[in-house]
């Protein structure tokens, strides 16, 4: 979830046009950028949860998951190909099924930027304080929610070289990791160890609702990927390579963190033990949050435990950092605009020209949500969002391909309609299984953009503007 921002280069001299961008970007280079956004460490914070929740079934989730993920990256790439310089699910909602719609798809997808940061509050501070546990959890929360709002107050960002590096690095320890668990499990079951079919399904403790849930929560692993379609315009062909990136983001993700569970699972098969004996919910929950350092603690002692447990952090940092910019760059966006009240949110910083406000209010949105809301919670209520405007998106493509086609025919049908509509309805089927909490906290910040936009439009009776975060 590390965001990346590209910059206008000039026309040539005596052109007559202004600064424009260059579609320079190949297909390798928008699939890096895709899982750079993503992170190769993704799934490893989910693990406890994901295994507890789906009764050891943590691989099977991340894979149905994935389903649901490339019939949306589909959808996704399609909707980039007839709108190539728009990159999101405001755009591609309003402008394929009708701007009110994709005002909400805008607003739950605010929600995912909004939540991002608390979520990176809440792991930074579980990591930190696994690490050196003498500091209380609240002091780093404080700590972190401090310094992520300090350094976007300065106006300093993560640029390119920043995000190679930590890809490489965290891929580095995923792999140090992967081959701790293979030589563990060898050992203690020779070569046949690794070939196990319980992480993807067990008789004894099977269950469709368990697995209902459980991948609601996994598809936090998919999150981001979304964000390639953003340089649409920067792209060589983007009609072909938008989509074949996205797909292939999800694909590979999918591949490598079932991979990484997988052996998570099989080095550490008892998955009830994390949290049977107990009893306070606290402890249960913190269990669950440190359970992958667990696994990585009895795979390759304390200094793979510690090593992981810094590059988990270090991630958290950078996603943390970035994702409090892309949620203050939103807000801006909506201010400037008239969505939101100018006043505050529009306003700009003059001697670092950033939306210092919104950063502010963002920086108190995940401190207070660092101490209200679990892990768990936190990642239900980014895919609360996420799934309505993945919704949203796969509506918008059968509209626009199938239902907005002068002729109806068989292939249509195939390639136009099913996938979309399989992508919906398997996001439905996950947005359903959220448990009643987030749907509670989730539903009261959809009636607020409901009520914001019925303000706004006169009751709707007046459209509203398709404001274009692609240029805040």
């Amino acid at each position: 979830m590390i965001e990346q921002t590209s910059l206008p280069v000039a026309a040539p001299a005596g052109s007559g046009e202004g600064p424009r961008l260059r579609r320079v970007l190949s297909l390798g280079d928008l699939v890096i950028y895709g899982i750079i956004l993503i992170q190769p460490v993704a799934a490893l914070p989910l693990f406890g949860h994901a295994n507890h929740i789906s009764r050891g079934h943590a691989v099977t989730t991340i894979l149905i998951a994935m389903v649901a993920m490339i019939f949306t990256a589909i959808s996704y790439g399609r909707m980039a190909a007839r709108h190539p310089a728009a990159g999101s699910a405001y755009t591609y909602v309003g402008r394929g099924l009708h701007p009110h719609l994709g005002f909400i798809a805008g607003w739950s997808m605010f929600m995912d930027y909004m939540f991002i940061p608390v979520l990176c509050v809440i792991f930074t501070s579980i990591a930190a304080h696994h690490l050196l546990p003498m500091i209380p959890y609240f002091a780093w929360v404080m700590v972190f929610g401090a310094s992520f709002t300090l350094v976007n107050l300065n106006g300093i960002k993560v640029t390119s070289g920043v995000n190679w590096l930590l890809m490489i690095v965290m891929s580095v320890v995923v792999f140090y990791f992967m081959g701790a668990a293979i030589r563990n499990i060898m050992q203690a079951h020779g070569i046949g160890g690794l070939f196990d079919s319980r992480p993807f399904y067990d008789s004894e403790s099977f269950s469709l609702t368990a697995i209902g849930s459980a991948t609601a929560l996994a598809a936090l692993t998919y999150i981001g990927f979304d964000g390639l379609t953003t340089l649409s315009e920067e792209v060589k062909n983007p009609r072909r390579n938008v989509l074949l990136a996205a797909v292939l983001t999800c694909v590979i993700t999918g591949v490598w963190s079932g991979a990484q569970i997988y052996l998570a699972q099989v080095a550490w098969p008892d998955w009830a033990s994390f949290a049977r004996d107990l009893t306070d919910e606290a402890a249960r929950t913190n269990a669950l949050d440190t359970a992958i350092m667990a696994v990585a603690n009895r795979v390759g002692g304390a200094t793979l435990d510690a090593t992981l447990s810094i590059i988990l952090l270090v991630g958290s940092v950078g996603s943390g950092i970035t994702g409090q910019v892309g949620a203050a760059r939103l807000l801006y966006g909506m201010g400037r605009d008239g969505v939101i009240p100018r006043r505050f949110f529009g306003h700009l910083d003059r001697k670092h020209a950033s939306p210092s406000y919104d950063i502010m209010f963002v920086g108190v949105l995940a401190l207070g949500g660092a101490f209200w809301l679990d892990y768990g919670e936190c990642a239900r209520l980014i895919n609360f969002g996420a799934f309505l405007a993945f919704m949203g998106v796969n509506v918008a493509a059968a509209s626009e391909y199938f239902f907005k086609a002068p002729v109806k025919t068989m292939r249509g049908f195939l390639l136009d309609f099913l996938p979309p509509m399989a992508g919906f309805l398997i996001c439905l089927i996950m947005w359903l299984n959220l448990p009643a909490k987030t749907f509670l906290i989730g539903g009261a910040w959809l009636l607020a953009g409901v009520l914001c936009l019925a303000i706004r439009t006169n009751c709707f009776r007046h459209r509203t503007v398709m404001a274009d975060f692609s240029q805040t």
